[in-house]
């Protein structure tokens, strides 16, 4: 079977918790501690939506994964910058979905005034440093024992895209 890209919906909302509230209990990839509700999902939907693009993976009726970008930082001047993250679920590892979604995230962020995209990784995290140097995202800091989950300490790299 194949699968479609499109944008994210709100009634998309748990089947994308029941992708990412595992990331939350079972890693450290996601510096999130408590499980995303759908309908806190669902909030998070509308306001990435409002001006940015949030994607979904879809093969038949199943979501296999999505992409999104948000704002990096608040202030005006970084307003052409954006953090992108894509998660996928067990289910479409290894299928190159996560670059499939990346591209078409990097295709819809081209069409907006973004110069920038960054991506932020839990480290170690070979796959995810793997997905981004493969979409021509390039290191560009490395944080220690920024984040604590699990009662151990993570690092945080930061890898950057230019667009334009």
């Amino acid at each position: 079977m194949t699968h479609i890209i499109r944008p994210a919906t709100i009634a998309d909302a748990a089947a994308i918790c029941h992708i990412y509230n595992p990331y939350i209990l079972d890693t450290v990839i996601s510096f999130e501690t408590e499980p995303v509700t759908a309908e806190q999902m669902r909030q998070r939907i509308l306001d990435i939506t409002a001006n940015l693009p949030w994607l979904v993976c879809v093969e038949g009726d199943e979501i296999l994964g999505y992409a999104y970008a948000t704002k990096w930082r608040a202030r005006a001047a970084y307003q052409h910058a954006v953090e992108s993250s894509v998660y996928l679920s067990p289910l479409a590892a290894g299928k190159g979905l996560g670059s499939a979604l990346y591209r078409a995230l990097i295709a819809e962020l081209e069409k907006l005034p973004v110069h920038t995209v960054i991506g932020g990784i839990a480290l170690p995290n070979a796959a995810s440093i793997g997905l981004h140097e493969k979409m021509g995202y390039v290191k560009v800091a490395h944080f220690a024992q920024v984040g604590k989950k699990f009662d151990r300490w993570i690092d945080v790299g930061y890898w950057q895209r230019v667009l334009r």
